[in-house]
């Protein structure tokens, strides 16, 4: 229940009290960095819009849609969403989708999505509190889910991190880890396999 390549059961613990929040946003930064790919960019993108936003957030969900696809298929809907700027051939455009529920854990409520045929990826914010590899050993035995969060809320190695996930039907993965106390774009740490148990749960949205 610790963020690493080897652990990585976040879905329904170690929560973080939610607050308010706006909806509906397309995402798109100017000041993000161009990537290696489109994934990882648009990552990039949802991360600086969530930081934008403060600690302390609900998790957040997004689709992500091909930019020049949408708009060549459907121009309507692409104008309606502002994405009929022609000098943008490439690229995923993020788009928020509506509120998580805060009382489901994300594992079911991921459990419940299906996704239209123009939806190439998605992905999800999340903040959580983390322990490093080591401090496993340290968990006391027969802890609920409650004891196991309070324990970990006092742990004097914790740290909030923000979790963004990205994957992509093609199998494609992305993820982006901010810790609060290094809250720059400089200190995010990007990769595919950050999050493995978070990215399989984002995945099997997309299963048939």
């Amino acid at each position: 229940m610790f963020v690493g390549p080897h652990l990585c059961n976040l879905l329904t613990v170690y929560s973080v009290p939610d607050s308010g929040r706006e909806q509906g946003r397309i995402v798109t930064m100017s000041n993000t960095p161009m990537a290696a790919s489109p994934l990882t960019r648009a990552v990039l993108e949802i991360d600086e819009y969530v930081s934008g936003l403060g600690w302390d957030q609900p998790a957040r969900l997004f689709a992500l849609v091909d930019t020049a696809r949408l708009r060549a298929q459907e121009p309507s809907l692409a104008a309606q969403l502002g994405l009929d700027d022609e000098s943008e051939t490439t690229g995923l455009t993020p788009i928020e989708q509506d509120e998580v529920p805060s009382g489901k854990p994300l594992d079911e409520f991921l459990g419940t999505i299906a996704w239209p045929d123009a939806v190439v990826g998605c992905a999800l914010t999340v903040e959580r509190l983390m322990l490093p590899p080591s401090a496993e050993a340290q968990v006391p035995s027969g802890l609920n889910e409650a004891g196991l969060a309070k324990w970990v809320a006092r742990h004097p190695e914790r740290q909030e991190v923000r979790m963004t996930v990205a994957v992509l039907r093609d199998g494609s993965r992305e993820s982006a880890l901010r810790l609060r106390e290094k809250d720059t774009p400089t200190e995010v740490l990007t990769g595919p396999d950050l999050v493995p148990g978070l990215a399989e749960a984002l995945a099997a949205t997309f299963a048939d």
